[in-house]
């Protein structure tokens, strides 16, 4: 048996609009709102390494299990 889905969440409330995430992640997953915060764009191609989680300065970001569908 795979690894389970996951899927990037973001904490609006911790994020402080730096971009780091959407630099380093490596599967293109998140692109930059206007003022610099993140949307998760495409969940689907996130594979849980965990760098936007690692690289996060404040934590805001963080992986849950994909629901399916």
């Amino acid at each position: 048996m795979g690894k389970p889905k996951k899927r990037p969440v973001i904490n609006e409330r911790l994020c402080k609009k730096c971009s780091i995430c959407v630099t380093f992640c490596p599967k293109k997953v998140f692109d930059p709102k206007t003022g610099g915060a993140p949307a998760i764009a495409r969940p689907e191609d996130c594979n849980a390494c965990e760098l936007c989680i690692l690289r996060c300065p404040d934590f805001a970001v963080d992986l849950e299990e994909a629901r399916e569908k």
